[in-house]
């Protein structure tokens, strides 16, 4: 366990288990970055020597990223992060194909930067077909395949989603994407450096990813097109990242960026066998052994870090709460939507009441946590939930109701 932070009232400890908002970057990274704040600061599209540094480092660190998913140095395009990517790659897609169609298809459990992005779609005369998805939050390929018309132009599937962790049938979907000629996006952003990806197995037209979900810095993201697809700049101006997005490049978080690429992809099997074997440990334990309880999305295809609880009779909010008193940094869903009261779209989604999906606990795991932390977690779980339905009124209704 790393100890909290001296302003952190007189916590003895910080168990950070939210690594789907955010992950901590690592030391290596932010070493890797300082020498480009002061030292070679040059803005590398100038001409002179000294600039010329920067450009071979954002050089490298797009070859780094580029190696990982089995692309191209020049198929890698920097963003400030996922939500532009996913901006970019609809919105720009769209507008480059509305002559040859108005359709796209995506899934109803999608981040909100696609979501969103659909909705203004909509208002600009695209129509777009929200596909359902299974109890697990699997999407059905049949439905996949029923939905796709003449004009459809783009299909966009999150390739494992942020909330519950399961992993969509992405291969698949490249596979229907390519035989019927139509675009293929998808959000990699929670699955990037965490599960193996290569472009051309999968048959990806545009990947997003962000560098802040695997030990990079925040505020940098990547947009994978692949050659020949043919997208428009999303932000104008300048002549950066080959015409296709302006703006100065952020040097120092594109070489943070590629060295946490590099180092996912070399500790990758060995830190998801880690992650995997705590996250079953602790699914385990807590389906044993705290009454009412279900685990959101699918029991083994989801990410190796990933663990997503729903408790009945209890809200999430207060869970939350309880848990950071006694140390323990988790979330209820997304961080992005952390300030709406509304239940997650994502449980929703999957069938679940809206009493059910308020009480929900999304518990993401780093290859840094131990096995003792998950045995606290358990313990602290165990007591908080007890104690909160001991002060739910439904209950006690439904225990009343049980020995009548």
């Amino acid at each position: 366990m790393r100890k909290a932070d001296s302003n952190m009232s007189n916590k003895q400890k910080l168990i950070y288990l939210d690594n789907a908002a955010t992950t901590r970057t690592a030391p290596e990274v932010a070493e890797a970055m300082l020498p480009y704040f002061s030292e070679y600061y040059g803005n590398p599209s100038s001409v002179y020597e000294f600039s010329g540094i920067s450009k071979k480092a954002v050089t490298q660190a797009r070859e780094q990223i580029a190696s990982s998913i089995g692309a191209k140095a020049q198929e890698i395009y920097f963003t400030a992060g996922g939500s532009e990517s996913d901006n970019w790659a609809l919105k720009a897609a769209a507008d480059a194909l509305k002559e040859k169609g108005r359709h796209i298809i995506t899934s109803k459990i999608e981040h909100h930067a696609v979501l969103h992005s659909c909705e203004y779609l909509e208002k600009q005369g695209f129509e777009v077909t929200y596909l359902d998805v299974d109890e697990n939050g699997v999407i059905r390929l049949d439905d996949l395949k029923k939905a796709i018309r003449p004009d459809t132009i783009l299909i966009s599937i999150m390739f494992a989603n942020n909330e519950i962790g399961t992993m969509e049938p992405i291969r698949e979907v490249g596979q229907i994407a390519r035989e019927r000629g139509i675009l293929f996006h998808t959000d990699a952003v929670q699955a990037y450096g965490h599960v193996p990806i290569n472009v051309d197995e999968y048959q990806i037209d545009m990947m997003s990813a962000s560098g802040h979900k695997l030990n990079g810095p925040k505020g940098i993201g990547f947009l994978y097109i692949r050659t020949g697809v043919k997208i428009r700049s999303f932000i104008h101006g300048g002549a950066q990242e080959r015409k296709r997005r302006a703006g100065t490049e952020n040097v120092p978080a594109i070489v943070g960026f590629g060295k946490a690429a590099q180092m996912a992809a070399e500790h990758m099997e060995e830190w998801a066998d880690k992650e995997r074997e705590l996250r079953d440990y602790l699914i385990q334990r807590v389906l044993a052994e705290v009454p009412y309880t279900r685990l959101n999305g699918h029991r083994t295809n989801r990410l190796p870090n990933n663990c997503n609880f729903a408790f009945q009779f209890i809200e999430g909010e207060s869970l939350l709460i309880m848990l950071d008193m006694a140390g323990i940094c988790a979330s209820s869903g997304s961080a992005c939507t952390s300030g709406s009261l509304d239940p997650s779209h994502v449980l929703l989604a999957i069938g679940l009441p809206h009493e059910i999906a308020h009480g929900s606990l999304r518990i993401t795991l780093s290859h840094e946590n131990t096995r003792e932390e998950m045995d606290y977690v358990v313990g602290e779980i165990k007591r908080i939930v007890e104690r909160l339905r001991s002060m739910s009124p439904l209950y006690e209704d439904f225990i009343r109701k049980g020995k009548a």
